[in-house]
């Protein structure tokens, strides 16, 4: 499972590199990980390495590399 997480977070990442500040259901879409869960599972293993900005706009979360 941690394998899969890592994973997960390679998608995430490129994905902002490549797009900027996306909404989480943006970066569901784009990278095609299969579950939200999955997607926080990422966001959170990029959270802990301080690799991410949050914020919120109209009950949406949006992230972003730092």
């Amino acid at each position: 499972m941690i394998e899969q997480i890592g994973t997960n977070a390679g998608l995430v990442w490129t994905a902002l590199h490549e797009f900027g500040k996306l909404s989480v259901k943006e970066v569901k879409k784009i990278t095609k990980i299969k579950t939200e869960k999955d997607v926080f599972a990422a966001l959170g293993w990029l959270a802990k390495e301080g690799k991410l900005a949050f914020d919120e706009a109209n009950g949406e979360i949006f992230v972003s590399l730092v």
